[in-house]
């Protein structure tokens, strides 16, 4: 069975930071491309990231690019977001799921960023 759990969300004040993880099981993580994506509150999902399979290519949304940054650990089959520089709009929840573009795939519980003053 395929599990992603997202951790690392919090209350954080403009131009801070936070660190995401997403911890996966039940597949071979070293093998799939990986993402983030996100829901703000009242709109739809947003693609944020992408990450290739080996971690030597990564991909980011306009909104977002220069202030995250992907990463995974294949040894522990564990996938990150650095978030920096948070403005309000990245207020979301934040989900991982598989494959590299785009908002479909399985998705864990989401762990919740809230940007404000």
């Amino acid at each position: 069975e395929v599990k992603l759990v997202e951790s690392g969300g919090g209350l954080v004040q403009p131009g801070g930071s936070l660190r995401l993880s997403c911890a996966t099981s039940g597949f071979t993580f070293s093998t799939y491309s990986m993402k983030w994506v996100r829901r703000a509150p009242r709109q739809g999902l947003e693609w944020v990231s992408g990450i290739t399979d080996d971690g030597k290519s990564t991909l980011y949304a306009d909104s977002v690019k220069g202030r995250f940054t992907i990463s995974r650990d294949n040894a522990k089959n564990t996938l990150y977001l650095q978030l920096n520089n948070l403005e309000t709009e990245d207020t979301a929840m934040y989900y991982c799921t598989l494959g590299l573009r785009g908002v479909a795939g399985l998705k864990g519980e989401g762990t919740v960023v809230t940007v404000s003053s």
